[in-house]
């Protein structure tokens, strides 16, 4: 029996994905031995024709890492969905546009003048933008379209699974994988390899239901390292995170940042923190809440790190 075959891909992310698959160690030899990868530019050396050459859905699973910000994502996207008979969202990236899917809170001119005006690192006296075509000699060079919005991989081609984090955590992988592997049922359309409930209920720490008055940024306390960080006023977005990374960034008395995405059943994972602080907030009227919630720093930024790209609104322009 031939053996299956595997694809993994990197479009606009850090790399983090790659890196989490790697740290497989001793499993990724057995991945090695369970598949055939016929496509991991990361780490063997191919090409983008060798994928064009290999037949359609000749691939059994294809990883695709990484969020659509240009037109090179984009093509990749739609090339690996016609060469692969599973296309799997790996990553927070793919699934939830993740920390590059902030982009979204300005527009695509705001970017770039940025990057090439503003930066402290830049120079650029004479104002130049990277543009699609440029004339070389008697060539041209071309360069990939900068879309005005980043996207998650489903919000351009059709998906059949995701596998959540910012990278996935070791365990996650594996049990995606298996069940993959062994096409378990619901499968389908699922978010592999996490937990059924939220990040708080794989904390060891003791809630007391306490109400906040004031948040406290991380640095401006040590916090006690068994009780709640949210009862402590330190902001944890576990009750709206999905579980299955074992709160490992609890555990180190860090608090959650939620990138495992929102648990199931939630479409917006920011609104779902609001909710949860609405009930925490002791506030005797209206102007002392949004008192008390004014001390949350970057509020967007906060709630929606990882899943501002797949949230309800998006991004903050039309």
């Amino acid at each position: 029996m031939a053996q299956p075959t595997l694809a993994i891909s990197w479009a606009s992310s850090c790399g983090g994905c790659d890196v989490a698959l790697l740290d497989l160690q001793g499993e990724l030899l057995q991945l090695a031995e369970q598949y055939e990868i016929v496509y991991w530019p990361c780490v063997l050396d191919q090409k983008r024709s060798d994928l064009e050459a290999l037949g359609d859905r000749s691939i059994d699973l294809c990883l695709f890492n990484g969020a659509i910000r240009t037109s090179d994502d984009e093509a990749m996207a739609h090339l690996l969905r016609a060469k692969a008979r599973k296309l799997v969202a790996f990553g927070s990236c793919a699934q939830e546009g993740c920390v590059p899917g902030l982009a979204n809170l300005s527009t695509r001119k705001e970017i770039f003048e940025e990057s090439y005006i503003h930066a402290a690192s830049t120079l650029n006296e004479g104002l130049v933008f990277p543009v699609p075509r440029s004339p070389l000699g008697e060539a041209e060079v071309e360069l990939p379209r900068f879309f005005e919005s980043l996207r998650t991989l489903d919000q351009v081609v059709p998906v059949d699974a995701a596998i959540p984090g910012c990278p996935p955590e070791h365990g996650t992988i594996a049990r995606a994988l298996a069940q993959l592997r062994n096409d378990a049922p619901g499968t389908e359309g699922a978010v592999l390899g996490d937990g059924a409930s939220t990040c708080c209920q794989e904390c060891p720490r003791h809630r007391r239901e306490k109400t906040i008055r004031r948040f406290h940024r991380i640095h401006e306390l040590i916090p006690d390292q068994e009780e709640c960080l949210l009862d402590q006023g330190i902001l944890c977005m576990g009750p709206a995170t999905r579980s299955g990374c074992g709160a490992l960034c609890v555990k180190a008395h860090v608090p959650c940042r939620g990138c495992y995405g929102p648990p199931e059943g939630v479409s917006d994972q920011g609104a779902k923190m609001v909710s949860a602080l609405g009930s925490l907030i002791d506030a005797r009227d209206e102007e002392e809440a949004i008192r008390i919630a004014g001390q949350i720093d970057d509020p967007v930024g906060t709630l929606y790190r990882f899943s501002l790209a797949h949230a309800l609104l998006q991004r903050a322009h039309p």
